[in-house]
């Protein structure tokens, strides 16, 4: 008997982590095939490092882990710039660049969080339009260096991954709305 309830106790850990599981791949899967900005593997394994998506049991516990991860992954750019701000052989423009970046990024980080405290009050519009103005940081900060023939941007790679991240919530708060 106490074989049989340890294997059901057991049995139902799994089932509840593979129901879960599904949520996030579901979910993703969903995203990238609305979206082409998104990349399925690029979704579930930027995810589920969070220990909440772990737990998620809707597309509506993700939107919080989603934007949470993009938040974390503009205070880590805006260290990379810190970082690259701090090389002083660095040519006046890139600087300018960095330096509008650093400020981009901290506002994103502001609409960020104010775009998941609307989608927590239910208000989507407002949650979309501040997740909406902090995804065009990236574009912003990576379209300037553009700007001056000769210039490439070190922040290529951190860019799109950031817009991605925001596309990945946007995309979860429509799925929320829809439903």
């Amino acid at each position: 008997m106490k074989n049989y309830l340890i294997s059901c106790i057991v049995f139902f850990h799994l089932l509840i982590v593979s129901v879960r599981s599904d949520v996030l791949n579901d979910s993703c899967s969903q995203a990238a095939k609305g979206d082409p900005n998104i990349n399925f593997d690029f979704c579930v394994s930027s995810l589920q490092v969070d220990p909440k998506a772990k737990s998620a049991t809707s597309v509506a516990d993700l939107v919080d882990v989603a934007i949470d991860t993009a938040m974390s992954n503009a205070t880590s750019i805006g260290s990379i710039i810190s970082k690259l701000l701090s090389n002083k052989s660095l040519e006046q423009y890139a600087r300018t660049c960095l330096e509008d970046c650093s400020e981009l990024y901290s506002d994103a980080g502001s609409n960020l969080k104010s775009g998941e405290q609307a989608f927590e009050g239910k208000d989507y519009g407002t949650a979309n339009s501040e997740i909406s103005a902090a995804m065009d940081a990236a574009d912003t900060c990576e379209e300037q260096f553009k700007e001056k023939e000769g210039v490439v941007s070190p922040l290529t790679k951190e860019n799109g991954d950031f817009f991605q991240l925001t596309a990945i919530s946007l995309a979860f708060i429509n799925m929320v709305q829809k439903r």
